[in-house]
């Protein structure tokens, strides 16, 4: 199921399946270490269109809401979690 960093749930993992904007918003956020095919994993968000914060790599990430609702993430589904169990 594709959501957008935003839609996601804090302790959701997934991999980003694509990017809408232009060449220059996916650099940007290549040189940060989000582009298509990255494994990530939501911490944390603020409500009310504030910040998201991901692991990537390791590392963690601060992204702006107008940012992060423009980042679509494969997640999957807790029906496939309960599953594997």
């Amino acid at each position: 199921m594709k959501l957008s960093l935003v839609e996601m749930k804090p302790g959701q993992s997934g991999v980003i399946s694509s990017i809408k904007g232009g060449a220059g918003f996916a650099a940007k956020l290549n040189q940060i270490g989000l582009r298509e095919g990255k494994s990530i994993k939501k911490i944390s968000s603020v409500f009310n269109r504030g910040p998201v914060t991901v692991n990537v790599d390791n590392f963690q990430i601060a992204v702006g809401y107008g940012k992060a609702i423009r980042i679509l993430v494969e997640v999957e589904s807790i029906e496939e979690n309960s599953s594997r169990g």
